[in-house]
């Protein structure tokens, strides 16, 4: 009964695979023997005939397998009883006695006779584990799984057939993934394989028929439904035994999953049968037609049939019958599997004609002779699909392997519908053979789609390629210069370490889909998952560069995308005031001049100078962060628009909104502007955080202007971020060339971010470079190419002995702008200039305290020969590059 070429089926044992429906169905029809393992055996050996602790055997109420299911059914339910009672076998006193009689029954050459449950006397343990088992349910809905997974793979091959049989209009083919999630993607692959089948056929397109537009709709629901049941199935089969009394809901749960797909089962059938009919009337052979018409009138499922078994289904639902309810449903598969079956020959004949059922004739005494081909009227060619065509002749063969194949035309039609209603059945093991090979069909077909990209992404070509991998290289050597360390982090983070750190803009976050385990989001930004990073290491400082993609569900236009690359550096730790801010900053005019962008400005503000004006205007606090938002889109916006938003959606009174106006018009030259902030009877100096700002903001300046950026920086009180984790400074890059692309960098000051992870506050500063802005070439980055053994490339330590931060900004820059790879730092104790010099590896640093500046000197120190000699500023950057040179 089992054939041959299908492997055992094992049940049991650490090294057992999962039961899967198809396991499950290839021994409900008898085609694969079971077997268990031998690990099992010895577990249900050592629990012996009758436990001391269990009460003496007792006989078994009623079967768990209900009377009116088939064999089959009969059959997958033991095989689920048995794979139950051998999972609980490690945690429960299960006796050999069951599972051997269930093993025996199942691979005896007759078990189409039920088991005898009644018979049987069983434990009290091992009664409740079979009560509990629900073998019938999930036995009936493996059997499901396996039945309408095979449907949805075989129905659009069939549906072609018919779309070339009756010339129809195959348009619905041409149904595209438009990017705004408005299609069922089941919906959009099931068009897309018609195409491949249909592909290069000249039959379709003529007639626009009804029940061939709604195939990918009909046909793609079906995809999405059987993955649920399969899911459900496969999560039954193998889950372990439930506490408490028999079934707890397992019927209920199984039959809300099952509904929709008898549903879904019944349409799918009522598709087809339309098609098959208009495949007959479609013959163009009469007489053919006529005998096709006869058979299929007598032997065909009719719509009043499949109607009724929809409504059985339906009333054991409402009955709560939850055994019957999935048997039911089982059996109006098998309807829809007839008159799939029905289609699939209705349009073969249709398009074969007589060739398919007669390829040769007999002599008088029954002996075969060949048609001789030349003495046949000549048929004009007939151009099938590509797919079509090789399914077409998959299925000739079929039948000409079949005893007895090439008979009179009525002989050869009955013969033809009865071996394909057995092919169809799915008990004969070449159906699978065949399905892969349709699947293969669509896979493998070169004419596979007529791809389209997603809305707001790109490709990129080699040659784009190129200058692509050359400014990654660029921005690489500027962010490895600076002393920092790379990091890679996650593309999609848990949905609540995203959500509250972006204001307004949260709604751009893409949600992943809920599929029953954790909540995740893809990453907006690189900001918040690096300080993620940071508490949930528990680190103290780190200076780090990532280049990574980041995903915003904004509406896509010019220079706009909903996928691009973010290049960050971030600096996290104490350090000297506002140091961090001004090497940022720094950075990002090396980054934008050696990618030799053309012009541009980077507009700078402070969060708490930003209060400070509101506050000023007499905005309530409460107010700050969504006011924020809307000044953010002043660059995009005019300001009588901003004032309306202001006034009529946010609740700001009209003096307000227009006190706001006149200090946002503040722009210019940043040591000037600072200058007039600052001079006697300014609002600004009468507030008390924008006192603090305009203090961190003199600091910052006197560094950019001593590290010779500073004509780059344009102080813009206009300039908001509306990003909520940003406490000081804040900056954004713009070009002001031709190509208006709008910002092109930004970044600021976030000292309370880490904390919101973790259980201390690190400070941080770091900027963002959306370069896909910058070239419309930027596709992945090669970010795993070879590393040195060091953490970093720096070659010289900068350390400067104090807290004069521009003096320091002043002697690193000459380190940086000479080309070398340097790290600074500022700090008094020398200690920590050389556990920091440790830390990194570096070859050399240099040490600049109060007397080495009044003397025009640095020290230079050589950290793997330890010695330390005296040279004059003028010569230390040639000196260094002498001694790197040749080290």
């Amino acid at each position: 009964m089992t054939d041959a070429g299908v492997p055992p089926v094992t049940l049991g044992g650490k090294g057992a695979t999962a039961l899967t429906s198809t396991a499950l169905f290839s021994v409900s029809v008898g085609r694969a023997r079971l077997s268990v393992d031998a690990s099992s055996y010895d577990r249900l050996s050592a629990a012996g005939p009758a436990p001391p602790q269990q009460p003496a055997a007792i006989p078994l109420a009623s079967s768990p397998i209900p009377p009116y299911f088939s064999p089959a059914e009969h059959r997958a339910a033991l095989t689920v009883l048995l794979n139950k009672l051998l999972a609980a076998s490690v945690s429960s006193n299960v006796r050999a006695l069951l599972p051997d009689l269930i093993l025996g029954h199942l691979n005896s050459s007759d078990s189409s006779e039920a088991f005898k449950f009644e018979a049987l006397s069983l434990t009290e343990e091992e009664s409740g584990l079979v009560e509990r088992s629900c073998c019938g349910l999930y036995g009936v809905c493996g059997i499901l799984d396996h039945q309408v997974t095979s449907l949805s793979a075989l129905i659009d091959a069939v549906a072609a057939l018919s779309c070339e049989a009756v010339r129809a209009d195959v348009g619905c083919v041409n149904l595209m993934d438009s990017g705004d999630g408005f299609v069922s993607k089941e919906e959009i692959g099931v068009a897309g394989d018609l195409r491949v089948l249909l592909n290069g056929s000249k039959l379709v397109g003529k007639v626009e028929v009804e029940g061939v537009a709604s195939v990918p709709k009909v046909n793609g629901v079906l995809r999405k439904v059987a993955k649920a049941v399969h899911a459900e199935s496969r999560m039954n089969l193998n889950s372990a035994l439930r506490k408490g009394k028999s079934g707890d809901g397992a019927g209920e749960a199984v039959a809300n999953v099952v509904l929709p797909l008898a549903d879904v089962v019944f349409n799918v059938g009522k598709s087809s049968l339309g098609r098959a009919k208009m495949n007959l009337v479609s013959i163009e052979n009469e007489s053919l037609k006529n005998d096709l018409g006869i058979l299929f009138e007598n032997k065909s499922v009719k719509c009043d049939d499949l109607s009724g078994q929809f409504k059985v289904v339906m009333d054991s639902y409402v009955a709560g019958d939850c055994n019957r309810f999935v048997h039911e449903v089982l059996g109006l598969v098998g309807m829809v599997w007839k008159i799939v079956a029905w289609e699939l020959i209705t349009s073969s004949v249709a398009l074969e004609g007589r060739e398919l059922v007669v390829e040769s004739k007999r002599d008088g005494e029954g002996n075969g002779v060949q048609v001789d081909k030349k003495s046949e009227k000549k048929k004009k060619k007939v151009v099938l699909g590509k797919g079509t065509s090789v399914i077409l002749q998959l299925f000739k063969d079929m039948l000409q392997r079949k005893e007895g194949f090439g008979c009179n035309s009525a002989e050869g039609l009955e013969k033809l519908v009865t071996w394909t209603m057995l092919f169809v059945e799915t008990k004969d093991s070449g159906f699978d053979d065949f399905l892969t090979k349709v699947k293969d069909i669509v896979d493998s077909n070169e004419s596979r789609r007529l791809p389209k990209l997603p809305k707001g992404t790109r490709d990129f070509s080699k040659e784009q390629m190129t200058i692509r991998e050359k400014a990654f290289s660029i921005i690489t050597e500027v962010f490895k210069k600076h002393g920092a360390t790379a990091l890679d982090t996650p593309v999609f983070e848990l949905r609540e370490t995203l959500m509250g750190k972006y204001g307004e803009d949260s709604k751009l976050i893409y949600d992943l889909a809920d599929q029953g385990g954790e909540l995740c989001s893809l990453r907006y930004d690189l900001t918040v998952p690096f300080a993620r990073y940071m508490a949930m290491n528990g680190l103290n400082s780190l200076k780090r560069y990532q280049i990574a993609k980041v995903y915003r569900r904004d509406n896509p236009s010019k220079g706009r995308y909903r996928e691009f690359y973010q290049c960050d550096f971030d600096i996290a730790g104490q350090y000297v005031k506002m140091g961090p801010d001004f090497e940022v900053l720094k950075i990002l005019t090396e980054l934008l001049d050696n990618l030799s962008i053309g012009d541009y400005e980077v507009k700078l503000n402070h969060r708490k100078l930003l209060d400070g004006m509101l506050e000023i205007c007499g905005v309530p606090p409460e107010k700050f962060r969504t006011i924020c938002s809307s000044i953010d889109k002043l660059d995009k916006q005019p300001f009588e628009q901003i004032r309306k938003e202001m006034i009529e959606e946010k609740g700001l009174t009209a003096e307000m909104a227009d006190g706001i106006g006149s200090l946002v018009k503040e722009r210019g030259s940043p040591l000037e502007l600072l200058a007039k902030l600052q001079q006697e009877g300014s609002k600004f100096m009468e507030n008390k955080g924008s006192v603090e700002a305009l203090s961190d903001l003199k600091i910052l300046f006197k560094a950019l202007e001593k590290s010779k950026c500073i004509d780059k920086i344009v102080f813009d009180l206009s300039l908001a971020r509306g990003l909520d984790y940003y406490t000081g400074v804040i900056y954004e890059a713009v070009f002001k060339g031709a190509t208006q692309v709008g910002s092109i960098a930004a970044g600021g000051r976030y000292d309370n971010l880490i904390g919101m992870f973790g259980n201390k506050q690190v400070p941080a500063v770091g900027v963002s470079l959306g370069i896909e802005r910058v070239f419309a070439i930027m596709e992945q980055l090669q970010k795993d190419q070879n590393q040195v053994v060091r953490a970093t490339e720096t070659q010289v330590l900068v350390g400067f002995l104090g807290d004069d931060l521009p003096q320091a900004a002043e002697l690193a820059s000459e380190f940086w702008d000479a080309g070398l790879k340097a790290d600074y730092l500022v700090n008094k104790r020398v200690m920590k200039h050389i556990d920091h010099a440790k830390e990194l590896r570096v070859p050399f640093m240099v040490l600049v305290g109060e007397r080495e500046l009044s003397e025009g000197v640095v020290k230079l120190k050589d950290m793997d020969a330890a010695k330390e000699e005296t040279i004059a500023r003028e010569r230390i950057i040639q000196e260094l590059k002498n001694r790197l040179s040749s080290s």
